[in-house]
């Protein structure tokens, strides 16, 4: 007596994708927070605290202020005297021009000042004082 049996249908070779699927998170996590999202170029200060600040939208003239009151334009830095004549090329004939001015958080209130009140004699028609945001 001859027995014929059914042949069960192979099962295919199926790979785990769950540890897959955690590796790409992880991986997607790492790039996520090592990614630099904001990217500055300068001088490295810190700047004061405000609740009321908002992104600028349009171009300006950034001025840094470092902690010992020095003030440097385009990464050069320049005496006041300078700073005005640099400023007055750069303003031009455009009245409406704004100068963003980033202070560190430690300077002498009147170096700051001082900034403000020279890019207002070369013709600055708007100027900022840059803070960040408070959390």
């Amino acid at each position: 007596m001859l027995v014929h049996r059914k042949k069960r249908p192979r099962y295919g070779v199926q790979t785990p994708l769950t540890s897959l699927i955690d590796i790409v998170f992880l991986l997607l996590v790492y790039f996520l927070l090592t990614t630099n999202f904001m990217v500055d170029e300068g001088i490295d200060v810190k700047l004061p605290q405000a609740d009321a600040s908002r992104p600028q939208t349009r171009t300006e003239i950034t001025v840094y202020v470092d902690g010992e009151g020095r003030a440097f334009l385009e990464n050069t830095e320049l005496s006041l005297g300078e700073l005005f004549k640099r400023l007055q090329q750069l303003i031009g004939n455009a009245p409406d021009q704004m100068v963003l001015i980033k202070a560190e958080r430690s300077v002498v209130l009147n170096k700051a000042v001082q900034v403000m009140d020279v890019a207002k004699a070369a013709g600055a028609g708007r100027l900022c004082l840059a803070t960040e945001k408070a959390f």
